[in-house]
């Protein structure tokens, strides 16, 4: 009998067994932030494996069949369910889940029989843009690592002495909580807290910012107050003997559950073709695309093969804007307080269109350490080092790991991936807390891989995790969305919803990680390695572990991965502001100058002074001309007249600039040219803006050139 006949006929699993109870206990670990120094011991992978017996009609000739494998196991792989949210149905959308297998590394195989049969070549993906069974191994064991190591408390292990349980960092909210948190984070307390009504100004701030929602962002909100409502109104008649009229009454409109079209039954999205679209519209609210694409495909069937084309990674592009692309840190704090505003909504709305109730755990104070590097909060760390570095948006310590590991060259084989000398770490750790802000570290003595190895447990030993507990689980339900577009659409607007500290620190790693991959012939780490080893570490904080399942974790192994993917892919679109925000913002500042101009205009009449002075800014008579004027108060230039034309951009403008004022002691790089008022408070404008068109957005505003510290 050939080999292909042997292989056609199959095996039969007769058990499944688990090793659980064979998994080494992590002991206590000591009260301080750096993991307690011990020998490295090769860690037993935590999985299950059936046993596999071989068909009667097979008979195989050698030991290459499919049941060839060590032992004479098969792992099993699991899709189980979120993972802190342990009742939520996990994605068909997801990716497929691997369990380490011992020994079957490709990079540290023994001998060829411990390594995991090849796919066949027609299910074998040599892509870097989807992940593979072979690169998973990298995943476990940089858990294993952690975890002997004593990066991390084992399953069933809540944390050493002087460890905050897990149960003390988060807290699940109570019914109606949920809403009534949300309602308050959007600014809208109002809508629920009568007392709340006779407030005039935050009536009118309300009624402006609901003036702008989109249909689905309006339902997103409706659909908490109504819940909300019904929340207060069965608290208020828990002590209520009901009349049996209430009981047999059919029930009202208003009561009944809002249904989404187009769900399956366990609320996820059905799809049959991969996407081919690549551009991103910007200027429609991304729930209303999500509308538009769930009314489109709700009869169609999930196809969710892990080597499918839609498992690929889009070449994704921005629609060209002529009004310029906003960046993160373009626009003033109070315009971005009504970015963060509407990027609730819009986020919630967006998930609501894919069946997803997101419930986020509610975070407590908890017990931090004041000082130090290791273990302290981002704002107590950032807060020390503003102290010897003014306006220091990313910590040093983190600053200057990434500087050394590129200063000694990315092109280390395994870099992030091979771990250093578990003693030796531990010990840096301990110098670094006592000689970094002295300045007296030994960093000629810091080998690479003892670097990386602090970088990710700096990472890890945050008190709370690096993408918040408020938006953790959100980040989790981002593979549950049904195209990778959405998915990206979402991480873009949970990424505006971070705070800043946390959201400036992801952005360096993930520009680190980047840089680490452009050297992938050299150090052997692609994207998908990087994602592998990274996920861990940035998803598995503190007592994570003793959360979850096994079934749980390996649910996550894949699912992480792949959005540490999309961070990293994709970090030059996820770190910008979507136009149609940019629009909703310039409508309610808008709406705001109306309503300022009708009291002003009141008062005014009141006191018998003239009201035929325009209610905005007259537009300059050299605009009206076809030219605008341009200030540069900090420089000795501090005016000039720039003519508008079609093709005229903000980088021409400063490059007019420097080429007029030759005391200019700074680069085009460092200067920016704003738009200042009119329907927005202060934008740091793109090189790409055309002028012209900006002009005809906002002609009544100001525009300035300063210089800036990116």
């Amino acid at each position: 009998m050939s080999r292909q006949q042997q292989e056609s006929q199959g095996v039969v699993l007769t058990g499944y067994h688990s090793n659980a109870e064979l998994l080494p206990k992590i002991g206590p670990r000591a009260p301080v932030s750096c993991p307690p120094a011990q020998v490295q011991e090769p860690a037993m992978p935590r999985t299950g494996h059936y046993t596999v017996q071989q068909n009667q009609n097979t008979h195989p000739a050698d030991g290459s069949g499919p049941s060839a494998t060590e032992g004479g196991t098969k792992t099993s792989t699991t899709d189980p369910p979120s993972l802190l949210n342990p009742s939520a149905a996990s994605s068909p959308r997801s990716q497929p889940s691997f369990s380490p297998k011992p020994g079957s590394s490709p990079r540290h195989s023994p001998s060829p029989k411990s390594r995991p049969r090849p796919r066949t070549p027609c299910l074998r993906s040599n892509s870097q843009d989807s992940l593979d069974e072979l690169e998973m191994d990298d995943y476990w064991k940089e858990v294993e690592n952690i975890t002997s190591s004593g990066g991390g408390a084992g399953r069933g292990d809540a944390g050493g002495e002087g460890e905050v349980p897990e149960e003390e960092q988060q807290k699940i909210p109570e019914e109606g909580e949920q809403e009534e948190a949300w309602l308050t984070e959007a600014g809208l307390a109002r809508l629920f807290d009568d007392s709340l009504a006779a407030d005039q100004d935050q009536e009118e701030d309300s009624a402006v910012f609901l003036s702008t929602l989109t249909r689905s962002q309006a339902a997103a909100v409706e659909r908490r107050v109504t819940t909300l409502q019904q929340t207060l109104l069965r608290r208020r008649n828990r002590q209520h003997v009901p009349d049996v009229r209430d009981i047999f009454r059919p029930p009202e409109k208003h009561e009944e559950p809002i249904e989404l079209k187009g769900e399956s039954e366990n609320g996820q999205k059905d799809i049959t073709s991969a996407e081919t679209e690549t551009e991103l519209n910007v200027e429609v609210a991304f729930s209303e695309q999500a509308l538009t694409y769930r009314d489109n495909h709700q009869r169609a069937k999930v196809t969710a093969s892990p080597n499918s084309p839609d498992d690929k990674l889009p070449n994704f592009k921005l629609l060209r804007d002529k009004t310029g692309q906003t960046r993160i840190g373009d626009l003033s704090p109070l315009d971005m307080k009504k970015v963060r505003r509407l990027v609730l909504v819009e986020s919630t709305a967006l998930f609501d269109t894919a069946g997803i109730d997101l419930k986020a755990d509610k975070p407590v104070k908890v017990k931090t350490k004041e000082s130090g590097l290791f273990g302290v909060p981002l704002a107590t760390l950032l807060e020390q080092d503003h102290r010897r570095a003014p306006g220091t948006k990313v910590p040093l310590i983190l600053q200057r790991l990434i500087n050394h590991i590129e200063e000694e060259g990315l092109d280390t084989e395994g870099l992030l991936r091979i771990p250093g000398v578990a003693t030796r770490v531990k010990l840096l750790c301990q110098e670094f807390e006592t000689s970094f802000y002295d300045g007296t570290f030994p960093w000629q003595q810091l080998k690479q891989h003892d670097a990386a190895s602090l970088l990710k447990l700096f990472i890890r030993e945050l008190p709370l995790p690096l993408l918040t507990v408020e938006y953790l689980n959100a980040f989790f339900a981002v593979n549950k969305l049904p195209t990778k577009k959405q998915q990206l659409q979402a991480l873009n607007l949970l990424i505006l919803l971070l705070p800043e500290a946390n959201r400036d620190t992801l952005k360096a790693l993930v520009e680190f990680f980047h840089r680490v991959i452009d050297h992938q012939d050299k150090n052997k780490m692609t994207l998908n390695n990087v994602s592998v080893v990274m996920a861990p570490n940035i998803f598995m904080f503190k007592g994570f572990r003793s959360k979850v399942t096994e079934q749980q974790e390996f649910s996550m192994a894949t699912s992480t991965a792949h959005i540490v993917r999309l961070l990293i892919r994709y970090q030059n679109l996820l770190w910008t502001i979507p136009k149609f925000i940019m629009t909703q913002v310039r409508q309610q500042n808008m709406e705001s100058h109306r309503k300022q101009y009708k009291e002003r205009a009141m008062r005014k009449l009141l006191k018998k002074m003239t009201t035929d002075k325009p209610s905005e800014k007259a537009v300059p008579e050299e605009s009206s001309q076809g030219f605008i004027r341009v200030q540069a108060p900090q420089f000795s230039k501090v005016s000039m007249a720039v003519q508008l034309t079609g093709e005229l951009q903000a980088a021409d403008v400063l490059t007019r600039f420097l080429s007029q004022d030759s005391s200019v002691a700074v680069e085009q790089e460092e200067l920016c040219l704003y738009e200042i008022g009119g329907n927005i408070k202060e934008r740091c404008l793109d090189g790409e803006t055309y002028m012209k068109d900006l002009f005809e957005l906002n002609p009544t505003a100001e525009w300035v050139i300063r210089a800036v510290h990116r």
